[in-house]
């Protein structure tokens, strides 16, 4: 399973600058385009098609990296009951009448600490799944609880040490996981759906995001954990202690809005070592009126910088780049030019090189893919601050 995470991770990432540079030249095409003059034009429309499918591969590489552990998470402060709750009316529409919902929340529920649009994802695909397992209709039962342990638990090759937890678990009276598949529910592209039914994407993106998330997922299905029948999926996240305070990441804006406008004259140097990402990113902060400078490697980076007439600004660099990583050459660059600001870009989560950059000062960080609109944004607001 950690081969087959890594594989999957490594396979997201390189998607995710495939994916930059599609939607990327794509907002470049749609700058050319008044949205409201131009919408029965056919060139128009293909765009946005290509523009809707992008985000749509987009969200499938989010659920690779969600099972390799590696997605860019929003982690916030909240409540598990509220967020079933306000999500219970988009499941009931799935549902339609072929199954009925009901949820059951513990009084006084402790806070978690998750994405919380990750945790109405891992919800939807608890809840299809299960709805795909009433063929003749049913009951799925949505419910949350304190847990306590005072020993831990082990259970399935895990071991949940002693503490406070929430419990969420997703049971079903249908007909059940047979137990020669049970151990594989959670492997990427696994699926017993015929042909164009599912991407098999499903279980393993729950899976990786309670693991990112510090939790732990269960299943129990079969005569000798549910003799009442139906499956159930168990997940423990550990609970919020009350003092504990998690900054959240500002929401990006949706790709395709048009670009903030940026100060002129202001000099960014890009490193990234995939042409296409590079050849985007460039355009469109020259077209917000800044003076860019391109580096295919941290070294070519570096040996710009080493003239001290050049004039840098910003830097935008890629985090995983052959040689010299992202985050080390840009320790080495800020030896000479302490006080450039820095955003690191990365088709992998933030949290996958924290260390490296806590030693990097007045450091943000872009998740790929992004937009146009994100990337001007985020520039604007680095230059700003």
């Amino acid at each position: 399973m950690q081969a087959v995470g890594q594989l999957a991770g490594g396979i997201a990432h390189d998607f995710n600058n495939l994916l930059t540079a599609i939607s990327g030249h794509c907002d470049l095409l749609l700058l050319r385009h008044d949205r409201h003059h131009d919408r029965h034009d056919a060139s128009y429309a293909d765009l946005m098609q290509i523009h809707h499918n992008a985000n749509r591969a987009a969200a499938l590489v989010r659920q690779l990296l969600a099972f390799s552990r590696k997605q860019s998470l929003t982690v916030e402060s909240i409540a598990a009951d509220q967020t079933i709750s306000e999500v219970g009316f988009l499941l009931r529409t799935l549902l339609g009448e072929r199954a009925q919902l009901l949820l059951s929340n513990d009084s006084d529920l402790s806070h978690i600490r998750v994405d919380r649009r990750q945790l109405e994802q891992a919800l939807v695909n608890l809840v299809v799944n299960a709805r795909d397992a009433l063929p003749n209709g049913g009951q799925i039962t949505i419910a949350t609880r304190n847990l306590t342990l005072a020993t831990p638990l082990l259970r399935d090759r895990a071991r949940v040490p002693t503490g406070d937890y929430v419990e969420i678990t997703v049971a079903d009276n249908g007909t059940g996981i047979p137990a020669a598949i049970l151990d594989k529910i959670f492997e990427p592209f696994f699926t017993t759906k015929r042909v164009g039914e599912g991407t098999g994407l499903g279980l393993s993106m729950v899976y990786g995001f309670v693991k990112q998330s510090g939790g732990y997922v269960f299943v129990d299905s079969g005569p000798e954990t549910r003799p009442e029948g139906g499956s159930c999926f168990t997940l423990i996240f550990p609970a919020e202690a009350p003092s504990d305070t998690i900054p959240t990441t500002p929401a990006q804006p949706a790709a395709g809005f048009m670009p903030l406008p940026a100060s002129t004259g202001q000099n960014v140097l890009i490193a990234e070592d995939e042409a296409p990402v590079r050849a985007f990113a460039s355009r469109a902060l020259r077209l917000a009126g800044m003076n860019v400078l391109e580096a295919d490697s941290a070294e070519g980076a570096l040996k710009l910088l080493e003239d001290p007439l050049v004039q840098v600004d910003l830097i935008i660099s890629d985090v995983i780049m052959p040689g010299l990583n992202g985050p080390a050459w840009v320790q080495q660059a800020l030896q000479d030019r302490p006080g450039t600001r820095v955003i690191l870009i990365s088709g992998y989560a933030e949290e996958s090189f924290d260390d490296h950059r806590a030693m990097i000062p007045n450091c943000t960080f872009l998740p790929k893919p992004f937009s146009l609109a994100a990337l001007v944004e985020a520039v604007n607001k680095k230059l700003a601050a």
